[in-house]
């Protein structure tokens, strides 16, 4: 039995390798796509519209600057309530890991916080505030600032002490440690946090919307359910998702850039 010469072997192009990696990422959208359009030769329009129809909308919308003004405010918000809650939840966690007792007073409270699903969030805030804009602030930063905590929490403590402790004997500056110390180590996890609590946050301020403001894409959808317009319902829907495909897109060159030092193989593990 004759074996083949490994170098004989041809290797597939990069350009043979990039076109499998967008075909895979592209075929389940296009599969789900062809079934929505065949639905659309069966069913009525205001159960499955034509995709056809669906794009003109999402072109309308993206054209018409009173219409993808309500696209943006929804983006702000989603931005400023993570922010805000990163921002708090990274104080949280370095004083959770600095003080046991910190910790036994703050994680029962955001284990708890966890559990209030985000419709009850959004009738309290409801019933506290006045202001829209206060309002949804207060639920983004409520529900997704136990994420952000735990996960703080969670990478400085799974800090190599071996490194920690060899770091430490070079007597580095405050600045000087976070920077080489701290900062590449918790920065994975809060990518991924971030990266998690993006979409999750897309869905909360949505819901936000649709009972307590009135403008952004769940009010928009709100207006859409009380016509029956699936196809505005769809093109308002998309709007948002391409806004968090975008966010996404971005974290991931960040997250490209900064650990760039890491070999290709690691990176992609």
């Amino acid at each position: 039995m004759s074996v083949q010469d490994p170098s004989l072997v041809p290797f597939p192009s990069p350009g043979s390798l990039v076109a499998r990696r967008v075909l895979r990422a592209v075929m389940p959208f296009v599969v789900i796509a062809a079934a929505w359009q065949v639905a659309s030769q069966f069913f009525p329009g205001y159960l499955f519209p034509s995709l056809v129809d669906v794009f003109w909308r999402v072109l309308e919308i993206f054209t018409s600057w009173s219409a993808f003004s309500n696209v943006l405010a929804t983006a702000m918000r989603i931005l400023g309530g993570l922010a805000g809650a990163f921002v708090i939840g990274a104080v949280l966690g370095f004083m959770i890991v600095q003080s046991k007792m910190i910790d036994r007073f703050l994680s029962p409270i955001l284990i708890f916080f966890q559990g209030i699903p985000a419709l009850s969030w959004v009738v309290f805030a409801i019933i506290w505030f006045h202001g829209t804009e206060f309002r949804i602030l207060f639920i983004m930063i409520v529900t997704t600032l136990p994420a952000f905590t735990f996960q703080v929490v969670g990478a400085l403590r799974g800090m190599s002490k071996d490194l920690l402790e060899m770091v430490m004997s070079f007597r580095p500056k405050r600045m000087k440690f976070y920077k080489v110390m701290v900062l590449p180590s918790v920065l994975p996890e809060i990518l991924t946090a971030w990266k998690v609590n993006l979409g999750n946050a897309s869905r909360v301020v949505v819901v936000a919307e649709l009972v307590g403001s009135s403008g952004g894409v769940g009010y928009q959808l709100l207006q859409q359910q009380q016509l029956f317009d699936m196809t505005g319902a769809l093109a308002w829907t998309l709007q948002l998702v391409f806004f968090v495909l975008l966010f996404q897109w971005i974290l991931t060159l960040i997250e490209t850039a900064a650990f760039r030092y890491r070999a290709v193989s690691e990176r992609n593990l």
